[in-house]
């Protein structure tokens, strides 16, 4: 639960946003990092449109990702460096790379620029000489993800090759350590994906424009 607490005290949906003393919480101000807002109406995946739903789906098998990733990780102090500490890692970059970048283009190219207009629109957004929404945390958290990301490669792959014992220790505790980090970071970014921000756009975004960003995703949808 540690990732939870930690997430709970650095959550930059709390940190970023504005609002007035008395007034209701927003959607973009949670008062539990891993506690959707109660005026944020949560839809029943059954209910929504095929391009939500898609979004959810790709979610699962990198779920899964994370956590083989996250036990190889925890698993070093008792079994130190194994084939499947390794392949567990060399999993983790290969779906990362691949089909989370896919998945992160797909939500900033197809939703995140319609559903900024539509919080804009709504007076969801900090107050300033620019408008800040819940998108901008959540395109911020891929940025971060990534370079993150290659920061721990890197890392991974210098432990290997330094012939210092102690070096090579070193380098590998800063690996584990943005690991851990990293790990926090994707699972409370899919959590306001799909309790707060993929919520709100269901209340925003109507059914013909949800029908028309999975038909560019898909053309063999017209099929």
């Amino acid at each position: 639960m540690d990732h939870i607490q930690g997430a709970k005290e650095r959550d930059p949906l709390k940190k970023d946003a504005v609002k007035e003393e008395g007034s209701e919480l927003s959607p973009m101000d949670p008062p539990d990092a891993y506690a959707p807002p109660a005026t944020v109406e949560q839809v029943p995946y059954e209910k929504m449109p095929l391009f939500m739903r898609d979004l959810f789906n790709e979610h699962k098998p990198f779920r899964e990702a994370i956590d083989r990733f996250e036990a190889a990780i925890l698993g070093i102090p008792e079994k130190g460096i194994t084939r499947e500490f390794d392949a567990a890692v060399r999993d983790f970059f290969w779906y990362f790379d691949n089909e989370f970048e896919i998945h992160n283009q797909k939500e900033e190219k197809r939703l995140f620029g319609l559903l900024h207009d539509r919080l804009v629109a709504k007076g969801e957004h900090s107050q300033g000489p620019e408008a800040t929404t819940a998108v901008d945390v959540l395109e911020g958290d891929h940025k971060k993800a990534v370079q993150l990301a290659a920061v721990i490669f890197n890392f991974f792959a210098l432990s290997h090759r330094l012939p210092d014992l102690n070096s090579r220790l070193v380098v590998l505790d800063a690996a584990l350590e943005q690991s851990k980090e990293l790990i926090e970071l994707l699972r409370l970014h899919i959590y306001r994906e799909e309790s707060i921000v993929f919520q709100m756009a269901l209340q925003l975004i109507s059914t013909d424009e949800f029908d028309l960003m999975a038909l560019k995703s898909n053309p063999n949808l017209k099929n």
